[in-house]
């Protein structure tokens, strides 16, 4: 009997930490914005939806329990996507801080980064010149002075503090020693097989979006892991969707979303989070494969199942 197509997962972040309100009239702020989007998303064909939360009244990044609250039980209510509550949150928190909404929801999975960087995103000044909080300059700014705090302490800390809430973690490198920093705490114990491996092109301070950077990444996630890992890609920016080809043309998955990207094309803003997984929907299937459903997703990555969250 032929075999059919490979499965692809699509996640999709629909809001991030990184853009702020003013550059796109798209980008979801309130709970029921990300909620919208999220169920949006996954019925346009992601399997996961990773989730940040933002101050509904001035759009600022906001990793308490309570940003959560109007948003998880509305997504998981009406869709059976997977759930993915990032411990990122933005640079300017403590590992404590943003570890609390993974911790207290146990999701099946979380996102966690894998190394202390810098993290630029002070170019975009050149592209915006007018913002309607005041919050929002100052943010993109002080990231000129600022480190990503994620060291060795802090990832052992939301490791061990999740270990026994069947949580699995998209495992974030955005850069080649980030690879090796996940192959340290495997070696340990505390990161377990299969290993769901996000790699991140693009964030100044990170590794670039050239298609040989694509292809050091994964030669060297190959080298490390073997066939213990699954392999995701996010494109930071205008080259989303050509990284996102390339991952799914070397057998991997894609993220995409308006966390990474406003954009659908050159100039064009995305209307919403659902027009880009549709892209990327299409785009797999034009290359002969086919998407991944939720459950599918789950058994991909050994998931413990949408009923044992605590939301």
């Amino acid at each position: 009997m032929a075999k059919g197509p490979r499965k692809v997962i699509i996640t999709c972040a629909v809001t991030g930490s990184i853009h702020t309100p003013s550059m796109s009239p798209h980008l979801p702020v309130t709970p029921q914005e990300i909620a919208d989007a999220a169920i949006g998303a996954a019925e346009a064909g992601a399997a996961i939806i990773h989730l940040h939360a933002r101050n509904p009244e001035t759009g600022i990044p906001d990793q308490s329990v309570e940003a959560y609250a109007g948003i998880l039980p509305v997504v998981k209510q009406r869709t059976g996507a997977v759930l993915n509550i990032t411990t990122g949150g933005a640079p300017t928190m403590a590992a404590e801080e943003r570890l609390g909404p993974a911790l207290h929801y146990k999701p099946e999975v979380a996102s966690l980064n894998m190394g202390s960087m810098n993290f630029g995103l002070y170019p975009m000044l050149d592209r915006y010149k007018t913002f309607e909080h005041d919050w929002e300059e100052p943010y993109l700014r002080g990231s000129d002075d600022r480190v990503f705090k994620n060291t060795f302490r802090d990832i052992e800390m939301i490791l061990t503090r999740c270990a026994d809430n069947g949580t699995r973690f998209e495992i974030e490198c955005y850069d080649i020693g980030h690879l090796y920093t996940a192959k340290h705490f495997v070696d340990r114990g505390l990161i377990k097989a299969p290993i769901f491996i996000q790699s991140v092109f693009g964030i100044l301070g990170g590794i670039g979006q050239h298609p040989e950077d694509v292809m050091h990444m994964k030669r060297t996630a190959d080298r490390l892991f073997g066939d213990d890992y699954r392999w995701s890609v996010l494109g930071a920016g205008a080259k989303q969707m050509q990284i996102a080809a390339q991952s799914v043309m070397l057998g991997g998955n894609v993220r995409v979303g308006l966390e990474d990207s406003l954009w659908l094309g050159r100039g064009k803003l995305a209307e919403s989070n659902a027009a880009q997984v549709a892209f990327a929907k299409k785009m797999i299937e034009d290359l002969g494969m086919a998407v991944a459903t939720p459950d599918e997703a789950r058994e991909i990555l050994n998931l413990k199942g949408g009923d044992d969250v605590n939301f």
